[in-house]
């Protein structure tokens, strides 16, 4: 079992950043393979970053590559999401996903809770 908690949303300007947290508890957080997703009011859940194990594999939507970077430290077992140059259609609620070792880009079988992240134009 893993539980996830997430933070570091909140209201932003247009261009502006904000680093996204999760923070794991359970057991053998450095084996699973950890992602972020997001969900816009009235629109699909969507696929943002993944990043395996070690840490040394990533991968981003096409939406948000070269803005958002993901990354995790096992020592605090949490994951970040990293986003600079935000846009107005970056605003959802941003959730991190779980998967024991690998994670799909329908996500894991763990899940926070939820962040919102609000970008103004």
């Amino acid at each position: 079992q893993v539980q996830l908690v997430e933070s570091g949303g909140g209201l932003v300007q247009a261009g502006g950043s904000l680093r996204l947290s999760c923070v794991a508890s359970g057991r053998s957080f450095s084996m699973y393979a950890m992602g972020w997703f997001r969900q816009a009011p009235g629109k699909e859940r969507e696929f943002v970053a993944t990043i395996n194990w070690s840490g040394g594999s990533t991968y981003y939507a096409d939406s948000v590559k070269g803005r958002f970077t993901i990354s995790r430290d096992n020592a605090k077992n949490t994951v970040y999401l990293q986003m600079n140059s935000l846009k107005p259609e970056d605003t959802a609620v941003y959730y991190c996903s779980a998967g024991r070792f690998t994670i799909a880009a329908t996500g894991g079988n763990y899940w926070g809770q939820g962040t919102q992240v609000t970008v103004s134009s």
